[in-house]
Parts: structure tokens; C-alpha cells; sequence
């Protein structure tokens, strides 16, 4: 990742690209060219060393954010133990290390669990990815001592993945939460927009 490259990235504006559930969610820039190649070399290409910059890229537009100066823990979207053998890591697990290195925060990685394998969301509409989700995260919460949480992800493409997350905290009385993505897609900005 050199500097032209990072140069590229287009960060988003200082403000929720959504509400999931009256919870904020934030993406810090457009899944576009080199954001892309970055995330989908880390998710699927096994190049770990990606990780910082991801984190880098979401701590420089935190900064940028008033919450910034609020205590979190991380929360990462957990993967089933199935496709956790294949892929041999949690990409997101990593990138949580990384940005908890810059801002401080801790990370709360025995909180929730996926408790059922689930199709890859890519392909599906909607209303699969819903139904697909539901009911896939299960929250230990012995491992919650009142956290304000920060569940982060790389990709928001409808919201499906943090909805169902944000669904199994709220079904144990977990409320404090806000939800934080690497980045967004431009169809997703297109819907915000004709909205």
C-alpha cells in the first residue's frame, strides 16, 4: 500500500451512513478500486499484512468523528468455526487488533459468536440476506461488564450482517452500541441518497 495508492481512497463525509435499529453505523470510505483490492486481499488472499492499513483507514476517518473521544470496546463480526478452518483467520479479528493499537480500545472477542453456518451474503438479495442471518449470532453475555460496544465490519452493503448482530444483543438487554464499517458501497450510498 504506497502512499499514491492510499491517496485514492475516497473517505466519506463525518457522519452515519445508516441507522440500524436507532444504533449508528458509520463507513469510513466507497468500497472502490483500491479499497476493494485491499479488503478482498485480506478477506479472501491470505495477504494479513493488509490489516493495518484497513485499520489505518478506519482510525484516520474516527478521528474525524465526535464519538471518537468516547470509550469503546471492539466488537468484530465473528465467522463460523467451518469457514474459520478454511479461511484459517478471522480477517476482522486482525484488523480489530490493528485499529485497537491506535485508538486504545480493547476488544471483546468471546462476546458473540456465529452459531450456524450461513451462505456468503454476496449473491442474495435483501430479504435472503435477512432471512439468511436470522438467528445467527449468539451473545455470551458473562463477557459484557456494561462496555459502550463498537461492532466493526468491512463492508456495509444493506446493513443485513449488523442488523442480525445488533438483533442478538438487544434480545439479551445489551443497548449500547454503535456500528463501525471500513467502508460502504456506492450502491448503498445511491439508495441513501434517493431516499
Amino acid at each position: 500500500m504506497c502512499n499514491d495508492c492510499y491517496d485514492t481512497i475516497e473517505f466519506l463525509q463525518p457522519r452515519p451512513v445508516m441507522k440500524i435499529m436507532k444504533k449508528n453505523v458509520y463507513s469510513a470510505a466507497i468500497y472502490a478500486k483500491t479499497l476493494q483490492k485491499l479488503i478482498r486481499g485480506l478477506k479472501y488472499h491470505n495477504q494479513t499484512e493488509l490489516a493495518y492499513f484497513q485499520a489505518k483507514i478506519m482510525y484516520e476517518y474516527w478521528q474525524t468523528l465526535p464519538v471518537s473521544g468516547e470509550k469503546f470496546v471492539i466488537v468484530p463480526v465473528p465467522l463460523h468455526k467451518k469457514r474459520m478452518k478454511d479461511r484459517k483467520y478471522n480477517h476482522m479479528a486482525i484488523v480489530a487488533e490493528e485499529f485497537s493499537k491506535m485508538t486504545g480500545y480493547t476488544i471483546a472477542g468471546d462476546l458473540i459468536s456465529r452459531n450456524r453456518e450461513t451462505k456468503p451474503q454476496y449473491r442474495l438479495s435483501i430479504k435472503e440476506r435477512e432471512e439468511n442471518l436470522r438467528g445467527a449470532f449468539e451473545v455470551d453475555k458473562t463477557h459484557y461488564d456494561g462496555e459502550h460496544l463498537l461492532i466493526i465490519d468491512d463492508i456495509l452493503t444493506t446493513g443485513s450482517t449488523l442488523k442480525a448482530m445488533i438483533q442478538a444483543f438487544f434480545d439479551v438487554d445489551i443497548f449500547d452500541i454503535t456500528a463501525f464499517t471500513t467502508s460502504c458501497t456506492e450502491a448503498h450510498i445511491q439508495r441513501m441518497l434517493s431516499e
